[in-house]
């Protein structure tokens, strides 16, 4: 390494990175970089599943050209044995350091600090992404140095790949024994994008020697009201709310303003109020319920979900995500799947109810619904379709799920008011329980049945029994796993 710190006849080093970003030809260029400087270089990889379920181990050994017998090279990173570890990504950070790659006594570290969540994070019925804190934490421990940086927003600043911010990080961390110029002229001799990945090189080699960049975890900025209804609303938040829920209110504003329309927003306000008039400092509740009220009241439905997919936001963030040229062509192709249960839901209560009621024709309608199909948003066809789906919010408060749902949230903000006085600590419990209904089709079944056996329990109980921290740790086994054993025994011992 640089300055002496390496005294071993060879570096071993491990990248690891997702499917598409560039792994491969990472490990390429490091090759050519030491083989142009005379030394021997190998590469092997052992590919992981595409995209975010899993990653690439590419593992890439360097030697100086030996005067006798060549080196035996290794085939793959053995724990406690690399000397450089390159993590396209902060949870890969933190496999190489479970993995055991990266150690104190010997490893450099260099990663991204932002996030790509896995597919459990992402499915899980809680908040099942992991801790970021701990895993940065964990290098001062693990690792002989720690060169972090967001390699994403380097790769947006930049307009490259991240596998060049990747190279040039390696670069600027001094960590192998050659010159800048000879990683830039690897890449000039790939022929591959020279220009952006040069971009992207001097990009990841600058950051490479500032300080370690920390995830920005900086709270969304309130938004302004640029409307006088907006102004208004907003007005009313900073007015009659108090001040520990005033962000989470006028984001509920904007959110419901977008969901439905003002008076759907004015409703939500006049809910909120009705907590904050039985609630006290410091105003835990209030704050909370500001949250939880509006996510509630913007539950998912087929409406919903076409409007999210047809807007024009969506499609220029996928342009942007796939980096198509602007004279390129772009084709969404999405897999759907609305049940029977969900189309009655969007129609007129009276209709979709009397349609579900019926068992002859609920049985001979589901056979339309039974199969999924993909979709082509892109496309004419079903860009309309889904145009005129998203153009039926007017008619949502009509609709057999709205008519539900806004019994259900009547429902709880009654047993909130009823508890505040009561035990402040278990209205607040029952606020957060709400966390438990979200998405929709089997997920929002799944969530609202346990929400619902959870609060049967509660109530079940004389009023001096009940507990917040029971009440805590119901949703959390209800949120633990997605079989409901977990919550069963809770509710059993009840």
């Amino acid at each position: 390494m640089a300055g002496g710190e390496n005294t071993r006849d060879r570096i071993g080093i491990a990248i690891l990175a997702l499917g598409g970003q560039g792994g491969g030809v990472l490990a390429d260029w490091i090759q050519e970089l030491a083989r142009h400087h005379g030394w021997l270089a190998q590469g092997t990889s052992v590919p992981g599943v595409a995209q975010r379920t899993g990653s690439t181990v590419y593992y890439v050994e360097l030697a100086p050209a030996p005067a006798g017998a060549l080196p035996i090279m290794a085939q793959m990173p053995t724990p406690g044995d690399v000397d450089i570890v390159i993590a396209s990504e902060l949870m890969e950070v933190g496999r190489a350091m479970l993995r055991n790659f990266s150690t104190a006594d010997r490893t450099t570290l260099i990663g991204s600090t932002h996030r790509i969540y896995a597919i459990a994070e992402k499915s899980g019925m809680g908040d099942a992404r992991g801790s970021s804190d701990q895993i940065i934490e964990a290098t001062a421990r693990r690792a002989k140095r720690f060169v972090g940086f967001d390699m994403e927003a380097a790769t947006e600043r930049s307009g490259s790949v991240i596998s060049a911010i990747m190279f040039g990080a390696l670069g600027g961390s001094g960590a192998l024994p050659f010159p800048r110029e000879a990683f830039e002229q690897a890449i000039r001799d790939s022929g591959i994008a020279v220009a952006s990945n040069l971009r992207g090189f001097d990009e990841g080699f600058r950051a490479a020697q500032a300080p370690v960049a920390l995830p920005d975890e900086a709270e969304h900025p309130i938004p302004q009201p640029t409307t006088e209804t907006g102004r208004r609303l907003r007005d009313r938040v900073l007015g009659e709310l108090p001040e520990p829920a005033h962000r989470h209110a006028l984001h509920g504003v904007q959110r419901l303003m977008d969901y439905q329309d003002a008076g759907y927003a004015t409703l939500y306000l006049d809910r909120l109020a009705g907590i904050a008039r039985l609630d006290a400092a410091p105003w835990e509740i209030t704050a909370e319920a500001a949250r939880h009220l509006a996510l509630w009241m913007s539950y998912e439905d087929t409406i919903r979900v076409a409007d999210l997919k047809v807007r024009t936001s969506r499609f220029e963030r996928v342009r942007s995500e796939v980096k198509a040229g602007e004279e390129q062509l772009l084709g969404i192709t999405e897999f759907m799947h609305p049940r029977l249960q969900e189309v009655c839901e969007t129609l007129p209560a009276g209709l979709g109810r009397w349609i579900l009621r019926s068992p002859r024709l609920s049985k001979w309608l589901e056979g339309f619904f039974r199969d999924g199909r993909y979709v082509e948003t892109t496309s004419l066809r079903w860009f309309l379709v889904l145009r005129l789906l998203a153009a039926m919010r007017p008619m949502r408060p009509r609709s057999l799920r709205y008519v539900e749902e806004q019994e259900r949230i009547d429902g709880w903000l009654t047993d909130i008011r009823d508890s505040i006085g009561r035990d402040p600590a278990v209205a607040l419990a029952l606020v957060r329980a709400q966390r438990l209904i979200k998405g929709y089709g089997d997920t929002f079944e799944r969530g609202l049945r346990n929400f619902r056996a959870i609060r049967a329990a509660l109530f079940a109980r004389a009023a001096a029994d009940r507990r917040a921290e029971w009440l805590d740790e119901a949703c959390a086994q209800a949120l633990a796993d997605d079989s409901g054993k977990a919550l069963e025994r809770v509710l059993a011992a009840a």
